[in-house]
């Protein structure tokens, strides 16, 4: 009884999301619309009235299901989490501004936050300069809605190490279902490559955004799996649950997610060894230097390779470095190159926010054209992190997306390094390991415009940001322990 008291938020969660899906499942069996689920999303709706705690948990349990759907002419929304998280937000502001004081003011003056508010500020100006500000200012509102429930609410909440846990179970759990669904498929009815490539739709457009999620849940779901933390009689089922991640991984069949998780490898005895933060990125920026110095003889090199993306593990690994054949390659290569034209003629306020897929069209040249090239934007946006905002939203938008990622990666490893609990310690290095898979990631891809990948991305920074400010943590410099306002985290 004890357990379920103290639980009741999760079992809540758990018991609104499974009726839902319920209704969900008949209603489409019987090939009935599905806006007759708005009044049972309005149950689960006023769930976050009651518990707030329970709509994050309902919210991340969801967003793996969630489908887009054309709500109005040229308007989609994911349902149903992202009317939830409009709401949520909604709901957020009232009640700062009604509870004046309630919210902690030390989440605002955080480094990692302060690049955050930035990013948003900046997005506002260039929505206003935008080519398209209908667009900017619909994507400006998206991501708004990503934010507020988990980086700027989860941030707060997080303080409590055990809904922090929960919220990451809970899309974990959701998230394993899906990769289950995906290699029954993949086995059922495997005919040829691109098998790998549709087996996770509905739930997941393509197997790029479906291997980035799983990349980005494989380092903290190895922290939780064989860490001490925890009760010892799920271990077994965390073991379980790391081992499916980890067939996702393989059987998504993304390139990009094998690198960012090969990167997050190295990057993990880079600073068990005690590398230091600036010698990490004083490395990376020597090797981003040394490509630009040696980038005819690179180029040139890559050209020969003629390895097509294959189900063959070692020859889709070979394929990673084809730029001569590979459509998939070839396209990237041929947006980021229509990206830096743009951007050439608008470097400080870029074309707007989300306007790079309806205005990339005549800057593409024919001699860079694929096999699988657009002229309607229909297949994604610049396929970078760091291109994309650079484009829509000139250097400072890209200055604001490297700013929150640096310090978010810093403040990771100093919590690592100097937290008193080695509890708090590893589960600062899972997350960050995890973001830093996306960081990679954001190089070939970008998908923070998504529910999918919002979610999980800014609840892990927002997990940094709350280790960072709960926890008690020794000095870098000497042996002494410093003690925030809130001596430690709250536990089980």
């Amino acid at each position: 009884m004890d357990w379920f008291k103290k639980n009741i938020a999760l079992i809540t969660a758990v018991l609104a999301t499974a009726v839902y899906l319920a209704a969900n499942f008949v209603l489409l069996s019987r090939d009935i619309n599905w806006l007759y689920l708005f009044p049972f999303a309005g149950l689960v709706l006023l769930l976050f009235v009651l518990k707030i705690e329970t709509g994050l948990m309902v919210i991340a349990l969801l967003t793996p299901f969630a489908i887009n759907f054309t709500i109005l002419p040229g308007m989609e929304l994911s349902m149903p989490v992202e009317p939830m998280m409009i709401l949520f937000t909604v709901m957020f502001f009232f009640r700062v501004l009604l509870a004046r004081g309630s919210y902690d003011k030390r989440i605002l003056r955080h480094p990692v936050t302060i690049a955050v508010l930035a990013m948003l500020v900046w997005m506002i100006i260039t929505s206003s300069t935008s080519v398209l500000p209908a667009v900017s200012f619909k994507y400006f509102a998206a991501r708004l809605w990503f934010m507020v429930p988990f980086f700027f609410a989860s941030a707060h909440l997080f303080r409590n190490r055990d809904l922090m846990r929960k919220v990451v179970f809970c899309y974990a759990v959701s998230l394993i279902v899906v990769i289950l669904y995906a290699t029954i498929k993949t086995f059922s009815g495997y005919h040829d490559l691109q098998t790998f490539h549709r087996v996770m739709r509905p739930f997941y457009n393509d197997h790029t955004a479906y291997g980035c999620v799983i990349a980005l849940f494989v380092p903290i779901a190895f922290y939780y799996a064989f860490s001490h933390e925890g009760k010892k009689w799920m271990k077994p089922l965390l073991v379980c649950g790391f081992g499916i991640l980890l067939m996702g991984l393989f059987f998504s069949y993304s390139r990009a997610a094998w690198i960012s998780v090969t990167g997050a490898i190295f990057v993990y005895f880079a600073i068990r060894m005690g590398m230091k933060v600036k010698w990490m990125l004083m490395a990376f920026a020597l090797a981003v230097t040394g490509f630009f110095i040696f980038q005819s003889d690179v180029m040139y090199k890559l050209s020969k390779n003629k390895q097509d993306s294959s189900y063959d593990l070692s020859g889709q690994v070979k394929s990673i470095t084809n730029i001569s054949t590979d459509d998939s390659n070839l396209e990237r290569l041929n947006r980021w190159a229509s990206a830096m034209r743009m951007f050439k003629e608008r470097p400080v306020l870029g074309c707007g926010p989300g306007t790079f897929q309806f205005r990339y069209a005549s800057y593409q040249r024919s001699y860079q054209l694929s096999r699988i090239s657009t002229n309607s934007g229909n297949l994604g946006n610049a396929h970078s992190e760091y291109i994309g905002p650079l484009t829509e939203q000139g250097v400072p938008g890209v200055v604001c997306m490297l700013a929150i990622f640096l310090l978010t990666f810093a403040t990771g490893v100093r919590v690592y390094r100097t937290a008193v609990d080695r509890n708090v310690g590893r589960m600062a290095l899972g997350f960050t390991l995890s973001l830093l898979t996306y960081y990679v990631h954001g190089i070939f891809n970008n998908f923070l415009d998504t529910d999918k990948l919002s979610v999980p991305f800014w609840a892990f920074t927002a997990a940094i940001v709350a280790l960072d400010l709960y926890s008690e943590k020794k000095s870098e410099t000497s042996d002494s322990v410093t003690t925030t306002e809130s001596s430690s985290l709250k536990k089980d």
